[in-house]
């Protein structure tokens, strides 16, 4: 196994003082192999609430901070509590259709974004594979409140920041294997890298200063307070089906 894949960078800081209190809290090394991947997985996917930060480019103990995060920050945290246990990882990047955050995003906030947005996952190996942990991005309450919204809905979903071949059985628990939750809106594979600093290096997300600014200071915000209403809202339009129509 190559030792960057448990290499500290300066976006995976595992040795923030943060970081090391919360795995010595979890006692996740205490746990195997197995429970080791699932409770940290389940902890950045449920407890890091689906919500959108300033940059793609936070440390994980800023995305930690945050208490909430999109995908390429939830992969930075994620690939930093992993290799602090001792799980080597690695980053996959790529580039997703805008058009599948609708929903989230709508109006000048649509049309501001890029057409393909930087798109990123992690990538453990466990058991002489490489296994994708993709579903990480969006926590259960989410989840459940989209599928409340779209129970009527069948086949190919792409919207809210889903983007799966089935709604009505997507399950993001871990069980050993891949499990994705946007990748259906892949429109280009950037392949793996070793940490996210290389990767945004190469692949920064190109959008001018203003607009920067427009997402940073109104965008974004707009965008988590449509996820909060999402998690948090128990009745919708029982007619929903018809945006599919």
């Amino acid at each position: 196994m190559d030792n960057r894949q448990l290499k500290k960078t300066r976006m995976l800081n595992y040795d923030a003082d943060s970081i090391k209190n919360l795995i010595s809290e979890r006692k996740w090394n205490d746990l195997d192999e197995f429970q080791k991947i699932g409770a940290v997985y389940d902890f950045v996917r449920n407890e890091i609430l689906f919500g959108y930060n300033r940059s793609d480019l936070l440390t994980a103990e800023e995305v930690l901070a945050d208490g909430y995060g999109q995908c390429n920050t939830k992969a930075t945290l994620l690939m930093a509590l992993l290799r602090a246990v001792g799980i080597p990882c690695r980053l996959h990047g790529s580039e997703v259709d805008k058009h599948f955050q609708e929903g989230v995003t709508s109006g000048l906030i649509s049309a501001l974004a890029p057409a393909t947005i930087v798109h990123t996952w992690a990538e453990i190996f466990y058991k002489g594979d490489w296994i994708a942990l993709e579903g990480v991005i969006t926590d259960e309450r989410y989840i459940k409140g989209i599928k409340n919204k779209y129970k009527n809905v069948k086949g190919p979903f792409a919207r809210y920041a889903v983007s799966v071949k089935e709604l009505s059985t997507l399950s993001l628990e871990w069980q050993g294997g891949d499990i994705f939750v946007q990748n259906e809106s892949v429109v280009k594979d950037f392949g793996v890298y070793y940490d996210p600093d290389t990767f945004f290096m190469d692949h920064p997300q190109t959008w001018s200063k203003i607009k920067n600014i427009a997402y940073v200071h109104y965008g974004r915000k707009k965008m988590n307070r449509t996820v909060k209403e999402i998690r948090f809202r128990e009745k919708w339009d029982r007619n929903i089906q018809r945006e599919f129509e």
